[in-house]
């Protein structure tokens, strides 16, 4: 019992630090929520637009959110040993870069737009996800910008403020999807491409709020005024590439894997893409809970790293280990419990002509949501493993283990029996559960290796 405490003990702090991460997270999550709430309820060919459209969205998002996970742990580590200067260079050089990268992203999604006409995809679902792509596209300049700011916020322990920003967004994004979705208040009746408008403003909405936030505050106003954005240090620029483009490669592996099953479910069918899409969001929101305890255990390991206390480093990420897969049990359990009522809140029963394919959807999906729960072990797992690798600035190694985990594992499975055996979508989520156990197992024991030999050495 009382090693046991060594590790309990800190669950109140983890969680006084997580919570506002988590929130600020589902909040962002809360957004592909609504979209998919208000436009289920216009039929399940424009539920799979927004799911196609999407999923390109998800593989540049991951490339822009994880490349700035890069500035959390450098501001954490120069926070933790009361270095301004270093912490400031830092997210101005990843700001930069974030900037760089923003227009990089926008300009490829509109580049790949072409390519859903030779993906397979039912041709009533590519026409109605283009024109809602176009939109949402250009949402990711300010969103990266935002996840920039967001990561100083995060590395300055200030997790409160990325929350509030991203709930005053929630609520603009709500209204205004109401009214350009179905033509409220005066508004066109836009459709899926209202929810991409909403989309766009709530995300510019966001950075301003927080950069007020952070101006408002004594020890982070420094940090945001006075940036001399383009008077750069070579060796910073380096330093933050370095660390980023593993981290930004680390999420583009796992989302691409999540990409790959909406285009393999499209492959199938617009039901079973409308399935894997309710099912997917679902998770997703589960899934941030895992990702604010990742951030929280780059946050604490990256203090700890620059205090160079490298047994405490060790004991606090297991205690933010088991306190993350506790509540993976529970939402494990609640999946079981309600998984065939879940789906029911993203389809419109009422409507004659959708009846059939909603049940179809509606049975569908709450056979993958007793898949997703059995992956919400190992899934927060590997995320929060590699969250206390990050703070630690080991990226490299934990690359080459999510490669081989979703690409080398996962994708083969799913592949084959999605699309060569009678599983169709429940075969897809079976190689989402084994890459993702695959992940969790290796990036579990790559800490615990360098972990204990942080402390031999020191």
């Amino acid at each position: 019992m009382f090693l046991l405490t060594q590790y309990t003990k800190e669950f109140r702090y983890n969680l006084r630090l997580a919570t506002p991460v988590i929130l600020g997270m589902l909040g962002h999550t809360l957004v592909s929520f609504v979209d998919n709430i208000m436009v289920g309820q216009l039929g399940t060919a424009e539920l799979a637009a927004v799911s196609l459209g999407n999923s390109f969205m998800f593989i540049a998002m991951s490339l822009g959110i994880g490349f700035s996970t890069a500035i959390t742990p450098l501001v954490a580590e120069a926070d933790g040993e009361g270095n301004f200067v270093k912490g400031k260079s830092s997210f101005k050089h990843g700001l930069f870069l974030c900037m760089v990268l923003g227009i990089a992203l926008v300009a490829a999604v509109f580049l790949a737009k072409p390519l859903m006409y030779a993906m397979k995809q039912p041709t009533q679902v590519v026409d109605l996800a283009i024109p809602y792509l176009s939109w949402v596209a250009v949402s990711l300049f300010p969103l990266v910008i935002f996840q920039a700011f967001k990561q100083l916020s995060d590395g300055l322990s200030l997790t409160r403020y990325p929350m509030y920003a991203t709930f005053l967004a929630n609520v603009i994004n709500v209204v205004l999807n109401y009214m350009f979705i179905f033509g409220k208040f005066g508004a066109p009746a836009l459709g899926v491409v209202g929810a991409a408008v909403g989309t766009l403003v709530s995300r510019v909405v966001m950075i301003i709020y927080l950069w007020f936030l952070l101006y408002s505050k004594q020890q982070s106003k420094a940090f945001v005024t006075h940036i001399k954005l383009f008077a750069l240090s070579k060796k910073m620029l380096s330093k933050v590439f370095n660390l980023g483009v593993p981290s930004a490669l680390q999420m583009f592996f796992e989302v691409a894997i999540f990409t790959a099953a909406i285009w393999l479910s499209g492959m199938l069918g617009k039901n079973p893409q409308a399935a894997n899409q309710i099912a997917l969001n679902l998770s997703s929101m589960t899934f941030m809970v895992a990702m604010g305890f990742g951030v929280t255990a780059m946050i604490r390991v990256g203090n700890q790293k620059g205090l160079k206390r490298f047994d405490e480093l060790r004991r606090i990420a297991f205690s933010i280990f088991l306190l993350s897969i506790i509540l993976a049990v529970i939402f494990a359990v609640l999946f079981f419990t309600f998984h065939q009522s879940l789906p029911n809140l993203y389809l419109n029963f009422d409507n004659p002509t959708e009846v059939f394919d909603n049940l179809e959807v509606a049975a569908s999906a709450a056979t993958l949501l007793l898949i997703a729960a059995v992956f919400q072990i190992s899934d927060t797992l590997q995320v929060v493993t590699l969250g206390a690798l990050r703070g630690m600035q080991d990226v490299k190694l934990p690359t080459l283990i999510t490669f081989i985990a979703y690409w080398v594992v996962g994708f083969p499975v799913m592949y084959y029996l999605g699309l060569h055996t009678t599983y169709g979508s429940s075969g897809i989520w079976i190689g989402l559960l084994a890459g993702l156990t695959v992940s969790g197992v290796l990036l579990f024991w790559r800490f615990h290796v360098l972990s204990n030999e942080l402390i031999e050495t020191s």
